[in-house]
């Protein structure tokens, strides 16, 4: 019984070790008789199967992957640089505008959700000297930790572009009925 479970101990340490997301591993992406569909994708066959493979550079994937993600903040929370509202200010608008008296309101702006930027909540640097002296400040972060985090940032956000899209309908329905 000792030795089956040192044996399992044993193959999923070296499970563990094969499967390091950090690690770079050698992928190969030969395809024979290869038909360029675009940039990133090519039609082929492979180990004699038909395939469609689709290969990217990872400074342009992540650099998508954040820009998507800062872009959707911005659609959700607005923007203080570009002084856009986001829908996050156009339901704080419309719940000011049903609060008002002048539609039936209390006059009391009764607001329960705090605005959370997810994105705000990163890059810690550490600051020092560099191999040439120069004072810099440097961020390090494994790659496939940072594309999780944007994905998750970037399902979340969607979700809640969601709900602030609901709200928003609600809310002005509302106030057009308080209109009339």
């Amino acid at each position: 019984m000792k030795n089956i479970f040192l044996v399992t101990i044993a193959t999923l340490s070296i499970f563990a070790c094969s499967s390091n997301p950090n690690k770079a591993e050698k992928i190969e992406t030969k395809v024979d008789n290869a038909q360029s569909m675009n940039s990133e994708t090519t039609l082929g066959i492979k180990d004699g199967n038909m395939i469609v493979q689709k290969k990217v550079d990872m400074n342009e994937e992540l650099r998508k992957l954040q820009y998507e993600v800062y872009e959707l903040e911005d659609r959700v929370y607005g923007n203080r640089k570009f002084g856009s509202l986001g829908l996050y200010g156009v339901l704080r608008n419309c719940k000011s505008e049903l609060a008002d008296t002048k539609n039936g309101g209390d006059g009391k702006l009764m607001w329960t959700e705090p605005m959370d930027r997810v994105s705000d909540k990163e890059d810690e640097f550490k600051i020092g000297l560099d191999e040439s002296n120069k004072l810099v400040a440097v961020s390090e972060e494994f790659l496939n930790d940072r594309i999780v985090r944007f994905r998750g940032y970037k399902k979340l956000l969607n979700k809640r572009q969601d709900e602030y899209e609901e709200k928003v309908a609600i809310c002005k329905t509302e106030l057009k009925s308080k209109q009339k």
